[in-house]
C-alpha cells in the first residue's frame, strides 16, 4: 500500500527545507521500484498550500502546490511534513494552523524541519514532547512553549508519531531516517546513494 506525502508549503519557507525532504520522498519511490518493493508506488508526494496560487520560498523561489487546503478534502496524509523558514505569517494563519492540526489527527507520522516546530507547537501537535528545531531557534522555542524539551546538538529527535529534525539540511537526514523506519534499511541507502548525499545519523 503506497504511503501518502503531504508537505506543507508557505510563503517565506527556506527552499531546502521543503525541497530536501521532497527530493528523499520522490527518490526513495523511484528507488523502491527499481529495487522491486512491491507493485504499488512506495509514496506519493502531494505539496499543499493554502491556496493552488504559487508560493515563494524566502530566497525567492517559486513552487506551485499541488493543491490548496480545500484540496486535500478526506485524504489522509501517513506522513505529514512541516517546513521551516519565515513561519510568521502561516503562525498568525488560523486557517493554516486548524490545516495542520486536522491533518496530523490522522497523520501516522508528522514531522517538522527547522522552524516547522514552531507551527506544529502552535497548532497544538506537540506539547510537552523531546523535540529540535535549528540552533538559533532553540531558546526561542522553549520561551515560548516552555512544556516542551527542546534540545540541540542532534539532527532529529524521534518521539513516534513526531519527529522533528534541526535546521534546514537536518531535514534531509530525518527524511532518510523516515524512509529507514517506514521502508527499510535498504531501501534509505540506496536512496542516499542515488542523491550523492553522505547520510549524517545521529
Amino acid at each position: 500500500m503506497s504511503l501518502t506525502v503531504q508537505i506543507l508549503a508557505f510563503d517565506g519557507m527556506e527552499a531546502l527545507d521543503f525541497a530536501g525532504p521532497f527530493e528523499v520522498f520522490t527518490t526513495a519511490a523511484r528507488m523502491a521500484q527499481r529495487m522491486g518493493l512491491g507493485d504499488a508506488p512506495w509514496c506519493t508526494v502531494q505539496c499543499v498550500a493554502a491556496s493552488n496560487a504559487a508560493v515563494t520560498a524566502r530566497a525567492g523561489l517559486r513552487v506551485l502546490p499541488d493543491t490548496g487546503f480545500a484540496g486535500t478534502g478526506n485524504v489522509s496524509a501517513d506522513i505529514l511534513l512541516v517546513p521551516g523558514g519565515v513561519v510568521d505569517a502561516p503562525l498568525d494563519s488560523p486557517t493554516t494552523l486548524a490545516w495542520i492540526a486536522s491533518q496530523a489527527a490522522s497523520a501516522k507520522v508528522i514531522a517538522s524541519v527547522c522552524t516547522g516546530a514552531f507551527l506544529l507547537a502552535a497548532a497544538g501537535v506537540i506539547t510537552d514532547e523531546r523535540v529540535t528545531t535549528h540552533w538559533e531557534d532553540i531558546a526561542d522555542l522553549q520561551q515560548a512553549w516552555p512544556r516542551l524539551s527542546v534540545v540541540g546538538h542532534v539532527r532529529w529527535v524521534d518521539m513516534g508519531r513526531v519527529v522533528t529534525s534541526a535546521g534546514i539540511s537536518a531535514g534531509i537526514d530525518m527524511s532518510l531516517h523516515l524512509v529507514e523506519r517506514l521502508g527499510g534499511q535498504a531501501l534509505a541507502e540506496r536512496t542516499a546513494r542515488q542523491m550523492d548525499f553522505a547520510w549524517t545519523r545521529n
